[in-house]
């Protein structure tokens, strides 16, 4: 508990507590520079036994990151783990992340194209909602290419719609499907946009998992809608609960005052409401 609050001290709003009794949290760290290039987040689970037992369980998400350049960075986190064998990792972790990130804005490589359509954005305006027009649209052209004709016909799941969270004008609410095949997750999402009030969200985060019996192996995805991170979050806390066979949707209906990292903690917590319930 003190490295915790020592890292929430030292990293302010870049440091995210996704679920304290759990004790998963999560880390933006960029490369420092006025205006940042390159950013990642490190998600972590901190085990009973960490640290003199256990390491933490970590992920890193971005974008950019992706085969050996993923693949050389975690094998450099796990190398300083297994040098400090006993001790909090977390502070050298995230500055190791950091210089991996300075390397990259000093050299040559080009920044990355990664569009930011976060709310961060958005101007403090009382008529926003009225104003934005929903983009789900291409989500769903995506899912349906996946499926056959010949599952037009499936009966459509019940839709569970979670309890509402408010925090200074935004609002949070979790829907949930249970899902067996990605035409189910496409006709769920469509039913879900015939709600004038659900298409209008400024955020409509999702995630879906689906166990395959035959491969026995996971069919899952997730949508951010615009909140960068956010489907990825939301698919993690699925697999960490282990959950399967279900699609669990996150409006967002944005109020016109930021909430900084506190909106992943709603996003989360509107899920796993609905998960338990």
């Amino acid at each position: 508990m003190d490295e915790i609050e020592a890292l929430s001290s030292i990293y302010g709003e870049d440091w995210c507590v996704i679920d304290e009794d759990e004790k998963i949290y999560c880390i933006k760290i960029s490369d420092c520079l006025d205006q940042p290039k390159w950013t990642l987040c490190l998600q972590v689970i901190l085990p009973p036994g960490y640290p003199t037992a256990e390491p933490p369980i970590y992920q890193l998400n971005a974008p950019w990151l992706q085969g050996q350049e993923y693949t050389e960075l975690a094998n450099s986190l796990e190398e300083l783990y297994v040098q400090n064998l006993g001790e909090s990792i977390l502070y050298l972790w995230v500055e190791k992340i950091r210089e991996v990130l300075i390397e990259k804005a000093q050299s040559s490589d080009p920044e990355p194209d990664i569009k930011k359509t976060s709310e961060e954005v958005y101007e403090d305006d009382e008529d926003f909602l009225l104003e934005y027009e929903p983009i789900q649209e291409d989500s769903i052209k995506m899912l349906n290419y996946m499926t056959s004709e010949s599952q037009e016909d499936e009966e459509l799941p019940p839709i569970h719609h979670g309890n509402p969270i408010t925090d200074r004008r935004s609002t949070f609410q979790a829907h949930l499907a249970p899902v067996v095949t990605t035409r189910q997750v496409s006709r769920i999402l469509e039913k879900l946009y015939e709600n004038k009030k659900i298409a209008s969200a400024t955020h409509n985060i999702y995630a879906y998992r689906i166990y395959c019996e035959d491969k026995q192996t996971f069919l899952q995805d997730c949508e951010d809608d615009g909140e960068t991170a956010a489907g990825g979050r939301l698919l993690h806390l699925m697999q960490i609960l282990n959950v399967h066979n279900v699609l669990v949707v996150v409006s967002r209906w944005y109020g016109g005052i930021l909430l900084g990292p506190d909106r992943f903690k709603h996003i989360n917590n509107c899920a796993r409401n609905i998960l338990v319930e």
